[in-house]
């Protein structure tokens, strides 16, 4: 027989559940199937993230830097794919993925449509004339990949030709050479939200 206290516990709860209004159970529904999409597409992107490693080192990465895009990337699939497509041109540039993220917060803010003034475009600000110069002028700068494509291998060439010394290599992207006002700024960006690991500044 069940007793008096254990039966009006389970009363209670039972009527929490039944009282519960159908807006809040349909929200939690959608945060719950929002999750599950999350989810798959996270193991989707980390499946076929190339640049990797392995799985483990796929899935810590883009879960630790996805939470720290959020501010500037509102929707998480959007993310992921951004983060997934970040890491690979980075790691064919030698580049440290988040020295590149620091990078864009300060060249764009995260955004993909961005135009400066003389005329640098997409995330990592890259100037159009780059394109004739490699014999590309169909590219699209705005494209995400061909973007950080670009914009990696530039900084990569760069910090070659500085021999290392990574504030020249960001000033000659920047195209303030001699000046540590960007590359203070890149530096920042890095040890306040991006840096998992030292990096020789």
């Amino acid at each position: 027989m069940v007793s008096r206290g254990v039966a009006g516990i389970w009363l209670g709860l039972w009527l929490s559940l039944w009282t519960t209004p159908p807006q809040a159970q349909a929200q939690d529904q959608s945060s719950a199937d929002e999750r599950a999409a999350l989810r798959s597409f996270l193991e989707q992107s980390i499946e076929s993230a190339s640049s990797f490693n392995d799985r483990f080192d796929a899935e810590v990465w883009l879960l630790d830097m996805q939470t720290r895009l959020q501010p500037f990337m509102a929707d998480a699939a959007e993310r992921v794919s951004f983060l997934t497509l970040l890491h690979r041109e980075a790691q064919a540039a030698d580049l440290p993925p988040e020295l590149v993220l620091a990078l864009i917060e300060v060249e764009s803010h995260f955004d993909r449509f961005a135009v400066s003034r003389v005329g640098a475009q997409g995330y990592m600000q890259v100037m159009p004339f780059w394109k004739a110069e490699i014999g590309r002028p169909e590219d699209n700068l705005i494209d995400t990949g061909t973007n950080l494509r670009y914009g990696c291998r530039i900084l990569q060439f760069y910090w070659q030709r500085e021999q290392g010394d990574l504030p020249r290599a960001l000033a000659a992207y920047n195209g303030s050479l001699g000046r540590t006002t960007y590359s203070d700024k890149v530096y920042n960006a890095w040890q306040s939200r991006w840096r998992v690991a030292p990096l020789d500044w």
